[in-house]
C-alpha cells in the first residue's frame, strides 16, 4: 500500500467512525422490511417481513395483509414502498420523519453478529482509550457485529482498572458496547499465549475486588484458569458478583475444570486454544466443558487457530452451545505488517498474528462475518447452524436473549419481541455485474456505504433506521466479495 492510499484509508476510516458516533446519538425510529429471506436460529424463512417501533421488533409473518396492519400500527404506509431495492437500492430514500418501509427484494436478512470475545480492529485496540475503542468497533461494525463486548489484553493490574473505567464511561453512548471482557490477569504461566507473563496474577480477593469495583457492572466476562491457588474461589466470587466466569488460558485437569464450572464459570475461552488438549488418559478441561450444558463454548473459526475437523468436532461435542469469536486484534482489516498487542509485538504475516519474540498466536485478523461464511462455504454447516454461532449462542452466554438492563430488548432472533437489530446482504445479479455498486449499512438515523474495491467507507447519507443493516451489493472486485457471493448463493 503506498503513502497515499495510507492516508486515504485512514482518513475513510475516521470519517466512518465519525459517522457512527453521530447515528448512534440519534434517536431510533420505526421502520419496516419486507420481502427478505430470513435465516436465524429458528430456521429458514421466505417472503419475510418485520415491524419496528423504533425499539424493538412488534410484529414479523410472511402475509402482506398482516405486513400492512402492522405498518399502520407504527405510524407507517406499507405501500409506500419508497426504499425498493430493486429500483434505487437499498435504502436510499425516505418514507418522511416517522420512519420507513423498505423492500428487501429477497436478500438474506440474520439478527446482527454478537462478538463476545475480540480485541481491537483497524489498527486500533479497545485497551487504546475512547479513540482506539471508537475506531475498533467501527471496524467491526463494518462487517456485521452489531454488538460486542470488548476484550481487554493482560496489563498490570492499575492499567486494566482504568480501561475498564473507560468501557464503563463510554456504555452508556454506545449500545453496541455491551460491557468488558478481561482476558487475564488469572492465566497459567504455562498457557499465557500473547499475554505478557510479568502481569499474571493469582487472584486473590483483594485483585477480584479491584477489578470489580473499578468495573462499576461492566464486566461481563473474565477468563480465570481454575488450577491457580485461588482459582476456584475467584470464579465463585465473579459470579456472585454477576460476572460470568470463563475457563481457559489453563493447564487444567478434567476434576479442577469440572470444579470451575460448578463455582459458576460459564463460558470456555476460546476451545482448543491455550489450554492442554484431548487425551485419552487425561481428558483435560474441554470434555468437562462439553459435558456441561450450562456452558457456552468459544471457538475461533478462521481456520488457523483451529482447523476444519476441530471445529466439526466442537459442534458435534456441544450442540447448539458454540459461539463463534473472533479473538480479533488490532490488525484485524489491516494490511500485514508490525502491530501490537498490549506492550507485546505483533508480526502479522498472510494475515496470521505472532508475537515476535517467541512466535506465539496472537489473536486473529478474524471478522464474525467471515467466520459465519466459512462456516456455511467450507465446513458444509446449515445457514441456520451458522448464524446461530454469531447471535443466539453468544447473546445466551450472558441472559441477553431474553429481556435484561443491559440491552432491554433480547438479543439474537429476527421475531416479536427482540431488539430491532439486522443484518441484510444480497448476491450479485451475475458473473458480469461489475458495476462498483457498494455495500450500505445503516447504523440508527445514519446510512454508510462500503466501497467494494478498498473495503473503505465512501460516503453516507441520511436515512431513519434502528441500529445496523448491512447490504453487499456483488461485484467481482475482491475475494471477500466473491466468498460472500458464493455463501449467499448457498442460503
Amino acid at each position: 500500500m503506498s503513502e497515499s492510499e495510507g492516508l486515504n484509508m485512514e482518513q475513510s476510516r475516521e470519517r466512518f467512525a465519525n459517522e457512527v458516533d453521530v447515528a448512534l446519538a440519534q434517536s431510533a425510529r420505526p421502520f419496516a422490511i419486507h420481502n427478505a429471506r430470513k435465516v436465524d436460529a429458528r430456521g429458514v424463512a421466505e417472503h419475510y417481513w418485520l415491524v419496528s417501533d423504533g425499539s424493538a421488533i412488534i410484529a414479523t409473518g410472511n402475509r402482506d395483509n398482516d405486513f400492512a396492519a402492522a405498518c399502520a400500527s407504527v405510524g407507517l404506509d406499507a405501500d409506500a414502498d419508497s426504499d425498493s431495492v430493486s429500483s434505487v437500492g437499498f435504502g436510499d430514500s425516505m418514507t418522511g420523519s416517522a420512519g420507513f418501509v423498505t423492500n428487501a427484494a429477497g436478500r438474506m436478512m440474520t439478527p446482527g453478529y454478537v462478538d463476545i470475545h475480540a480485541h481491537g480492529s483497524w489498527g486500533s485496540s479497545f485497551d487504546d482509550g475512547v479513540q482506539g475503542i471508537r475506531m475498533a468497533r467501527a471496524g467491526h461494525m463494518m462487517h456485521g457485529t452489531t454488538r460486542q463486548v470488548l476484550s481487554l489484553i493482560t496489563n498490570p493490574l492499575d492499567v486494566m482498572c482504568a480501561n475498564l473505567q473507560t468501557v464503563r464511561g463510554m456504555m452508556g453512548a454506545r449500545p453496541d458496547i455491551l460491557g468488558a471482557h478481561l482476558e487475564g490477569p488469572f492465566l497459567a504461566l504455562s498457557r499465557n499465549g500473547a499475554h505478557d507473563p510479568e502481569c499474571l496474577k493469582d487472584p486473590v480477593p483483594e485483585y477480584v475486588d479491584r477489578l470489580l469495583h473499578a468495573a462499576n457492572g461492566c464486566l461481563r466476562q473474565i477468563t480465570i484458569a481454575p488450577e491457580l491457588p485461588h482459582g476456584i474461589d475467584a470464579i465463585r466470587r465473579f459470579a456472585a458478583a454477576g460476572v460470568v466466569p470463563a475457563v481457559g488460558h489453563c493447564d487444567a485437569d478434567y476434576a479442577t475444570a469440572c470444579r470451575g464450572f460448578d463455582a459458576g464459570a460459564g463460558i470456555m475461552t476460546h476451545m482448543f486454544n491455550a489450554m492442554n488438549g484431548l487425551h485419552h488418559r487425561e481428558p483435560g478441561p474441554i470434555p468437562a466443558a462439553v459435558e456441561d450444558p450450562r456452558v457456552t463454548v468459544e471457538l475461533i473459526n478462521d481456520g488457523f487457530h483451529v482447523q476444519d475437523p476441530m471445529v466439526r468436532l466442537g459442534f458435534g461435542f456441544a450442540p447448539h452451545r458454540i459461539a463463534f469469536v473472533t479473538d480479533a486484534m488490532a490488525a484485524t482489516d489491516c494490511p500485514d505488517g508490525h502491530y501490537l498487542l498490549g506492550a507485546l509485538d505483533v508480526n502479522v504475516i498472510d494475515g496470521h498474528a505472532r508475537l515476535a519474540s517467541n512466535g506465539a498466536i496472537a489473536g486473529s485478523t478474524l471478522t464474525l462475518e467471515k467466520a459465519v461464511q466459512r462456516a456455511v462455504l467450507e465446513l458444509g454447516f446449515t445457514p441456520t447452524d451458522a448464524v446461530e454461532a454469531a447471535t443466539l449462542i453468544p447473546a445466551k452466554a450472558f441472559g441477553f436473549d431474553r429481556a435484561n438492563p443491559v440491552t432491554k430488548q433480547p438479543l439474537g432472533l429476527l421475531a416479536p419481541g427482540y431488539a430491532a437489530t439486522c443484518f441484510c446482504s444480497t448476491p450479485p445479479s451475475g458473473p458480469s455485474n461489475t458495476s462498483g455498486a457498494t455495500p450500505t449499512f445503516f447504523v440508527k438515523a445514519r446510512l454508510l456505504k462500503r466501497n467494494c474495491r478498498t473495503g473503505f467507507v465512501t460516503g453516507c447519507r441520511s436515512l431513519l433506521y434502528l441500529e445496523f443493516c448491512f447490504q453487499f451489493c456483488g461485484v467481482k472486485l475482491s475475494r471477500a466479495t466473491r466468498d460472500n457471493a458464493r455463501f449467499l448463493r448457498t442460503l
